[in-house]
C-alpha cells in the first residue's frame, strides 16, 4: 500500500449511488449475472454515449429500467435473475453499470460499450460494503473491517494494494474530481484517496496503488460522523458535538449547528452545489448551510420519522417521505412550492444526474424526472412500447397508509446502563449500553472523571481514556444528552490503572447463528501473572463501534435482537484481570450479518376465483428478510401445501363453496418464518331467489336476486320447449307468449362451480280489442257505424270466419271492448273508410255470446294491433 505524501492539517479540538449510464441498446446480457433484455429503443446503438439517461431498479420484477431524463421514457428494460424484491445498490458511469446485490453481496459488471458482462465477485451480505464508480475508478469500501479496495470496473480484479483504516468507517463517495472520501470516527478524521491508474494506461501515471492524499481533522475521536461528497470536496456532520465541516479545495470550514440541531442529522451521500442540506429526521426539519457558513432552517409537512435526506437540486431542496409517499419540493428560502405524489411505498431513492433529479421507487412501477426548470414528469419503468416488453401484472393498489402514532411524550433521556470500566496502562475503558432516549434520538453520551469531559456518538458508547495516572483510582460517569438535554448519570466500577496489563486474545472468530445468535469466540489470553477476570467484547459495524457483551470464558453468544439484522458486524476482544486492567483489543474478527427466521408476511390477502371452481387467489407484501434473503414463501390453502417464490399464488384443487383457512410463510436460510393467516371461500354454485313476476297479454318479467357464490354468473329465463332467454342477473322479460295462458317460468343462474334454478308460475293477461268502425265524411257514410242494419254493415260477429248471414250472433256496437282468444284465416274483408281502409283475411276469435268472430279488420287489437301475438284457432 502507498500512503507517501498525506496532507495532515492541524487538529481543531472542538453509502451510495453514482454516475450516469448513457448505454446503448443492450441486445445480448450474459449468464454471468443472468441479464435478460425486455426492451430495446429503436435509437439505441451498441456504443457508450452521452445522454440524460439513468438505470433504475424495479425489485418487484428484479428490473433495471434506463430512463431517458429528456424523455422522461424508458427505452430499455433489462431482467436480473435471481434479485426480486432484493435491495439494490446501482453505480454507473458512461461505459460501466456495476450492481451489488445487498440480499446476496454479489457485485456484477456490465460494459455498456461491449455489451458484455465482465466479471462478477462476491462480497460480504447486508449493509457494511458499498460500491464506488468513477470513470474508470471502482472501490468496494469494507466500511466494518475498514478496508477500501480499488477494483479494475471492467473485471473486479484488485488494483494495487487496499488503504486501510481502523474498523468501522463510513462514507465511501467520490466527490465531483475524482477522490473518493472516507470518514473514520475512532480518529475523528476525513480522508480524500486518490485512484491508482489502471494497468493499462500505467505508462501514463506511476501510481499503481491507490493511496491517501490527504487528511484532516474534523471531529473528536469516537464522535460520530456522516458523510457527503462535494463538487470539490467533502462535507462532513460531527452528530456528536453539532458541527457541519467542509473541505473545499484544501480549505476547511467549521460552522456549529449545536444550537440548531434539535436531533441527530443526516445528509445524502452526495450534494451537489454550494449548499449543503442537513437532514433532522426525527424532527423533520431542514437545515441549509451554505459555503459563507449561513444556516437556513424550514419544516418538512407531515408526521413520522422516515423522511429520506433532502437533496440539493437547481435552487431546490427536494425531501422524500416514504411514510406518505411523497417528495417535497421548498425553494432557496425554505418555502414548499410543490409536492410530487405517486402511488409509491417502500424506499424512495433522490439522485441528481446529468442536470435531471431521478425519483425512483423500486417498489413500484414508476418513477419520476425533475429537469433543471423544476418540470417533473412521471415514468412508467414497465412500458412496453420498446422491443421485447410484455404487459406486467396488474399492480395491487398500494397499502393504506399507518394508522398515526400517538407522539410519545418527549423527555430527557434516562441514565445509560451497565456503565463498567476497565483500567489500561496510563488509561481506561469506559463502555455502556444505551440509555433509554425517552421519545427524542440521543445525540451523543458525555463521559467524566478524571478532570476529563469527553463526548461521545450515540452509536459508539465506548471510549478509552488516557493521560491517567498509574496507581490512582478512578471513577467515570455517563450520561446521554438528546434535544430535551442531558439525563441523569451513572458511575462505573472503580480502576486503577497499571502497566501489568494482560496480553490481548491472538484472534478474534465469529459466527452468525439461523437462531438470531452471534457467537464470538477467542483463544485464551496470557494474563502476564494475573488471572484474566473476564473478557469484553466490542462490535463494529458501518461507522459505529458499541459493547457486545462480557464473558468469563472464550465464548459470548450475543443475544438474538442485539445486533440489527441484515446488517454487517466485526468484533474486538479485549482481556481484563483480576486487578481490572485491561488489554489492547483483540484484532478484528471476520465479519458476520446476524440473520434469523423471517418475519411474518404482511397485508396478507386471500380472494376468490371467480371463473375458476376450486380455487382462490392469494396476496401479501414481502416478510422482513432478518439478516438473509427470503428464498421463498410456504403456501398452505385448506390444507393443500405448496412452495411459492413471488408473493402471490393461485390455489386449485378445492371444493366448491368450501370455506378455508389460508396460512403463509417465509422462507430463508434459517428455516419458516411465523404464518400470517385469513380465510377465503371457493366459489360456490349460485342460488336463486325469484322476488317476483308479472306480465302483459304477450310477455312476462320475472324477478330475482342471484348469489353467485363468489363467482360470475350468467342468467337465462326459460319455459317448456322454448329456447332460455339470457339477461341481466335481476330481472328478464320473454316475449311472444299466448295471452291468457298459464306458463311456468324458471330462471337459471351458470358461474364456474355449476348451475342454481328456481321457477315461478305466471299467467299472461288476456288481450282485448276494440270494436271499432268510424263514420265517414261523406253523406252516404255518415251514419253506416251507428246501427246494425240490413246487408253488410261494420263489427259484424258471426259463428263462423265468414260473412254469413245465417251464421251472424250479432253486432258490436263501435268502441265495444272484446276478449280476444286466438286468430284463424277466412273470409277476406274489406273495412273501407270506416277502419283506415282496413282489409283482410284474419279472424278474430272473441268473447261474445259465447266464443265467436269478429274481422280483424273491424277490431283493433290493443297494445299495437298486431295480429301475430295471438296464437292460431
Amino acid at each position: 500500500m502507498d500512503e507517501a505524501g498525506p496532507i495532515r492539517t492541524t487538529r481543531s479540538r472542538s453509502r451510495l449511488r453514482g454516475g450516469l449510464v448513457t448505454v446503448a441498446t443492450v441486445l445480448a446480457l450474459l449468464a454471468a449475472m443472468g441479464l435478460t433484455v425486455l426492451g430495446l429503443g429503436s435509437a439505441d446503438n451498441a456504443v457508450a454515449s452521452y445522454d440524460a439517461s439513468s438505470w433504475l431498479w424495479s425489485a418487484a420484477r428484479s428490473e433495471l429500467a434506463r430512463v431517458n431524463g429528456v424523455t422522461a421514457r424508458v427505452d430499455t428494460r433489462t431482467e436480473v435473475a435471481g434479485a426480486r424484491r432484493h435491495p439494490m445498490q446501482v453505480v454507473q458511469t458512461d461505459r460501466v453499470l456495476v450492481l451489488r446485490d445487498l440480499h446476496t453481496g454479489q457485485i456484477s459488471t456490465l460494459d455498456l460499450a461491449t455489451l458484455q458482462i465482465t466479471a462478477t465477485t462476491p462480497t460480504t451480505p447486508g449493509l457494511g460494503v458499498s460500491v464506488a464508480l468513477h470513470e474508470d475508478a471502482a472501490f468496494v469500501v469494507d466500511a466494518v473491517q475498514g478496508v477500501v479496495r480499488q477494483l479494475d470496473p471492467r473485471s473486479l480484479a484488485p488494483v494495487g494494494e487496499p488503504v486501510r483504516y481502523p474498523p468501522g468507517i463510513t462514507g465511501g463517495a467520490f466527490d465531483g474530481v475524482g477522490r473518493l472520501w472516507i470518514a473514520v470516527p475512532a480518529e475523528g478524521t476525513v480522508s480524500a484517496i486518490s485512484p491508482a491508474v489502471l494497468p493499462s494506461n500505467a505508462a501514463e501515471s506511476p501510481q499503481v496503488s491507490p493511496r491517501r492524499v490527504e487528511t484532516h481533522d474534523v471531529a473528536e475521536p469516537s464522535h460520530e460522523l456522516v458523510v457527503s461528497a462535494l463538487d470539490d470536496g467533502v462535507a462532513v456532520l460531527d452528530r456528536t458535538a453539532g458541527t457541519l465541516v467542509t473541505v473545499v479545495a484544501g480549505t476547511v470550514r467549521r460552522t456549529a449547528l449545536a444550537e440548531t440541531l434539535t436531533g441527530p442529522g443526516t445528509m445524502p451521500t452526495r450534494t451537489s452545489g454550494p449548499v449543503v442540506p442537513v437532514t433532522v429526521v426525527g424532527q423533520r426539519q431542514v437545515h441549509a448551510i451554505t459555503d459563507g457558513g449561513e444556516v437556513l432552517s424550514f419544516p418538512v409537512p407531515g408526521e413520522g420519522d422516515r423522511l429520506s435526506p433532502a437533496v440539493a437540486w437547481a435552487g431546490r431542496f427536494y425531501c422524500a417521505d416514504e411514510a406518505a409517499g411523497v417528495v417535497y419540493a421548498f425553494d432557496s428560502a425554505g418555502q414548499l412550492v410543490d409536492t410530487v405524489r405517486g402511488r409509491w411505498s417502500g424506499p424512495l431513492e433522490l439522485e441528481v444526474r446529468e442536470n435531471h433529479l431521478f425519483i425512483n421507487a423500486p417498489d413500484a412501477s414508476t418513477a419520476r424526472v425533475v429537469n433543471d426548470r423544476h418540470e417533473v414528469r412521471e415514468v412508467d419503468k414497465y412500458a412496453n412500447d420498446v422491443l421485447g416488453g410484455d404487459p406486467p401484472p396488474v399492480e395491487p393498489p398500494p397499502p393504506p397508509p399507518p394508522p398515526k402514532k400517538k407522539k410519545p411524550q418527549v423527555s430527557k433521556p434516562g441514565a445509560p446502563r451497565g456503565v463498567t470500566a476497565a483500567a489500561g496502562n496510563a488509561q481506561a475503558r469506559v463502555s455502556w449500553r444505551p440509555a433509554a432516549a425517552n421519545g427524542a434520538e440521543i445525540i451523543r453520551y458525555v463521559v467524566e472523571g478524571a478532570g476529563q469531559r469527553l463526548e461521545v456518538g450515540a452509536n459508539q458508547r465506548s471510549v478509552e481514556v488516557k493521560e491517567l495516572t498509574n496507581g490512582e483510582t478512578y471513577e467515570f460517569s455517563v450520561h446521554a444528552v438528546n434535544a430535551k438535554g442531558a439525563g441523569p448519570a451513572r458511575t462505573s466500577n472503580p480502576v486503577t490503572p497499571t502497566a501489568d496489563v494482560p496480553d490481548a486474545p491472538a484472534s478474534a472468530t465469529a459466527e452468525a447463528r439461523p437462531d438470531g445468535t452471534v457467537v464470538v469466540s477467542w483463544p485464551e489470553a496470557n494474563g502476564q501473572g494475573n488471572r484474566i477476570a473476564r473478557y469484553a467484547v466490542t462490535a463494529t459495524s458501518d461507522g459505529t463501534n458499541a459493547p457486545a457483551g462480557e464473558a468469563t470464558g472464550t465464548e459470548l453468544v450475543v443475544k438474538a435482537g442485539e445486533l440489527e439484522y441484515g446488517t454487517q458486524y466485526a468484533f474486538t476482544v479485549v482481556s481484563i484481570n483480576d486487578k481490572g486492567a485491561a488489554s489492547e483489543a483483540s484484532p478484528v474478527s471476520n465479519t458476520v450479518v446476524p440473520f434469523t427466521l423471517p418475519g411474518e408476511p404482511v397485508e396478507l390477502v386471500a380472494s376468490t376465483v371467480a371463473d375458476q371452481p376450486g380455487t382462490v387467489a392469494v396476496q401479501w407484501s414481502s416478510a422482513a428478510a432478518n439478516g438473509r434473503p427470503v428464498t421463498g414463501y410456504v403456501v398452505d390453502v385448506g390444507g393443500r401445501r405448496s412452495e411459492v417464490t413471488d408473493t402471490r399464488t393461485t390455489v386449485g384443487g378445492l371444493g366448491d363453496g368450501q370455506n378455508v383457512t389460508v396460512r403463509v410463510r417465509a422462507v430463508n436460510e434459517a428455516g419458516e418464518g411465523p404464518e400470517a393467516t385469513t380465510t377465503a371461500r371457493t366459489v360456490a354454485p349460485p342460488r336463486v331467489t325469484v322476488t317476483g313476476a308479472s306480465a302483459t297479454a304477450t310477455e312476462a318479467t320475472v324477478t330475482f336476486t342471484v348469489d353467485a357464490g363468489g363467482g360470475k354468473a350468467t342468467c337465462t329465463l326459460s319455459r317448456s320447449g322454448q329456447p332460455a332467454k339470457s339477461g341481466p342477473c335481476s330481472s328478464i322479460t320473454m316475449t311472444g307468449l299466448t295471452p291468457g295462458t298459464s306458463y311456468t317460468f324458471t330462471v337459471t343462474a351458470t358461474n364456474a362451480a355449476g348451475a342454481g334454478t328456481a321457477s315461478r308460475a305466471q299467467e299472461t293477461q288476456a288481450l282485448y280489442g276494440i270494436a271499432t268502425c268510424v263514420n265517414g265524411s261523406e253523406p252516404e257514410q255518415r251514419t253506416y257505424c251507428d246501427r246494425d242494419r240490413e246487408g253488410r254493415n261494420g263489427n259484424e260477429i258471426f259463428s263462423v270466419p265468414r260473412q254469413d248471414n245465417d251464421r251472424q250472433v250479432g253486432w258490436a256496437k263501435p268502441t265495444t271492448r272484446l276478449k280476444a282468444y286466438c286468430k284463424i284465416r277466412g273470409e277476406e274483408v274489406y273495412a273501407y273508410v270506416y277502419n283506415n281502409d282496413k282489409q283482410s283475411t284474419w279472424w278474430v276469435r272473441v268473447e261474445y255470446n259465447g266464443r265467436n268472430y269478429i274481422p280483424w279488420a273491424w277490431l283493433n287489437l290493443e297494445g299495437g294491433d298486431k295480429i301475430n301475438v295471438l296464437p292460431t284457432c
